[in-house]
């Protein structure tokens, strides 16, 4: 089977247990011959280990050098972040991650300004993506975030419930912020071919537990450190490879994406909307719900917003109105 492309995939952080597995991913879904695992911390081990996993028609090259690993880059993939601890919320990451979002948009614009896009998974990642996409230079189109891992959650707690496959539960979306603000939509969910709005309420899924259910899906993060000790690794992983398979050109992307928005509603913020990735990089639709989904999207927005001006107060972005200086594209 042949490789999707030749261009150069460059994983950021790839010394780490969600940028190896990047790695593994990327290779097992035959995304590109050309892939460069970067770290500041060495990713030789990775890069080894990867050798001898038998991917023998592919350029496995590993450097902690970012002139070298940037050069000629045309897609990158950012988990080069610290990671969530127990106990710690995305936002706790706030400004050490967003400082290094701002390191990471500067490498671009100097390094491979030709790239043709980035997915961002680092914590806040509505936040980093939005830092890095400012200092990159990029076009909102070229720069993405995970957001899918809290629809996929989503999805994942109603098959359990209802005893079916994940395939069989569809329409699962949540928008707004990757955080425990985001807006959980069940309006378009169907559970085997039968809508969620018709089994909500029924003795089958109380109106209570679809609530607690929600709530738990906001804090699935969470969760998974509490059960394995560690930040999720596996999934946030593949999500972020598959989403880089769509804009390489291959199957389309299943969930929302985070990406920049700056309507006559949301203003100059990135978020996970309705979403199309493919090879012209992303574009958006506003989502549809009920009037109580679009309530708490909206107030998703105003969480975001209050952390967008922290990083102004931090210093890490100058105030909106000059972000124009920085990228003419915003």
């Amino acid at each position: 089977m042949d490789f999707l492309t030749n261009e150069k995939l460059v994983i950021v952080g790839a010394a780490g247990m969600i940028g190896s597995n990047m790695v593994q991913s990327a290779l097992t879904m035959r995304l590109t011959s050309n892939i460069c695992l970067y770290d500041v911390f060495s990713p030789e081990g990775v890069a080894e280990e990867m050798r001898q996993c038998g991917f023998g028609d592919a350029t496995i090259t590993a450097t902690t050098d970012v002139a070298e690993a940037f050069a000629n880059a045309k897609y990158i993939i950012s988990s080069g972040g610290a990671p969530r601890k127990e106990g710690m919320t995305r936002e706790d990451l706030l400004a050490g991650n967003c400082a290094i979002a701002e390191g990471l948009g500067k490498n671009i614009k100097q390094y491979c300004p030709d790239v043709k896009h980035v997915v961002i998974i680092f914590n806040p990642a509505d936040l980093t993506g939005l830092v890095t996409l400012l200092y990159s230079g990029l076009k909102p189109s070229q720069v993405t975030t995970l957001a899918a891992l809290d629809s996929t959650r989503l999805q994942s707690a109603l098959a359990k419930k209802f005893g079916v496959m994940q395939s069989q539960v569809t329409g699962c979306a949540t928008y707004g912020g990757h955080g425990e603000q985001m807006a959980v939509f069940g309006s378009k969910v169907m559970i085997a071919g039968k809508p969620l709005s018709e089994i909500v309420g029924t003795e089958a899924f109380p109106e209570a537990e679809w609530e607690q259910m929600k709530k738990d899906v906001t804090q699935g993060g969470a969760a998974i450190i509490k059960l394995r000790g560690r930040s999720s690794f596996q999934s946030p992983s593949h999500l972020s490879v598959e989403m880089i398979r769509s804009v390489m050109g291959g199957e389309a992307f299943a969930y929302p994406a985070g990406t920049f928005v700056n309507n006559e509603k949301y203003q100059r913020i990135m978020m996970a909307m309705d979403t199309t990735l493919n090879q012209n990089g992303c574009t958006y639709r506003m989502p549809q719900g009920t009037a109580e989904e679009l309530a708490k999207l909206d107030q998703s927005y105003e969480h975001l917003c209050k952390m967008r001006d922290e990083l102004v107060t931090l210093g890490i972005v100058p105030p909106v109105s000059e972000w124009a200086s920085i990228n003419p594209n915003l």
